[in-house]
C-alpha cells in the first residue's frame, strides 16, 4: 500500500505554511485555553483577535466596530482591541461572554473541521452568542439550517479542533472531507434554493 494519502496531507500542511508564514502560524495558535484563534500578529500584539475589531461592540452596539491600540486587553494569551475605555471595562469583567465562538473562525468553515477564515464584518448573534463568517455565502450557508450547523460545528470543534494545531487541522480536513462535505458550488446551489423557499432573506 502506497504511503500517498499521508505524504499528500503533510505536503498540503508544508505549502500552506510556506504560503502563509510563521507570523500566522503563532497567532493563530496560542499555548493558553484559547486556541486556535482567529489572530494576526499586529505590533505590540503577537495574537490579535479578528483584525482588531471590538468583541464587545457587537453586543453592546450589534454592529461591527474597529477597536483602538489604546484600548486593549490580553486573555488567554490573546490580544483584544477595543473601541472605547467602556468596552474594556465590560471585556475585562466578563470575557467569556464576548468570545467569539470557534476561536473566532468562520463558523460554517468549522461545521466542516475546517477553522479557516472569519471576517469581522460577516458575523451573526444566535441565542446570544457571537459567530463570525468568511463572508455573505458562508453566512447564508449557515443560515439555511442554524440549528444542525451549530450543533455540528459545536461536535467538530470539541472532538478535533479545539486545542489543535490550526495549520494541521485545516489541511487534514481539505484532504480528508466529513461525511457531509459540500464544495462551495453545492453551498451556492443550497442557498440559492433557500432563498426561492424563502428561507433565507
Amino acid at each position: 500500500m502506497s504511503d500517498f494519502p499521508v505524504a499528500r496531507p503533510l505536503a498540503l500542511i508544508l505549502v500552506m505554511t510556506s504560503l502563509t508564514g510563521c507570523g500566522a502560524l503563532i497567532a493563530q495558535n496560542p499555548s493558553g485555553r484559547l486556541s486556535p484563534v482567529n489572530a494576526v500578529a499586529d505590533d505590540p500584539e503577537s495574537r490579535l483577535m479578528l483584525k482588531g475589531a471590538d468583541v464587545v461592540a457587537y453586543f453592546t452596539q450589534q454592529r461591527y466596530v474597529q477597536g483602538s491600540p489604546q484600548h486593549r486587553s490580553r486573555y488567554e494569551g490573546v490580544d483584544f482591541r477595543f473601541a472605547s475605555a467602556e468596552h474594556k471595562a465590560l471585556f475585562d469583567r466578563e470575557p467569556e461572554k464576548y468570545l467569539p465562538q470557534y476561536g473566532g473562525y468562520c463558523a460554517n468553515g468549522v461545521v466542516y473541521g475546517i477553522p479557516w477564515g472569519g471576517d469581522a464584518d460577516a458575523w451573526k448573534m444566535i441565542g446570544g452568542k457571537l459567530y463570525i463568517f468568511g463572508g455573505r455565502g458562508s453566512m447564508d450557508a449557515f443560515m439555511i439550517d442554524p440549528p444542525k450547523h451549530i450543533a455540528l460545528a459545536d461536535r467538530y470543534w470539541k472532538d478535533e479542533v479545539q486545542g489543535s494545531n490550526s495549520f494541521v487541522q485545516r489541511g487534514r480536513r481539505l484532504v480528508f472531507k466529513v461525511p457531509h462535505y459540500q464544495s462551495g458550488d453545492d453551498l451556492a446551489r443550497a442557498v440559492t434554493e433557500a432563498r426561492s423557499k424563502g428561507l433565507l432573506r
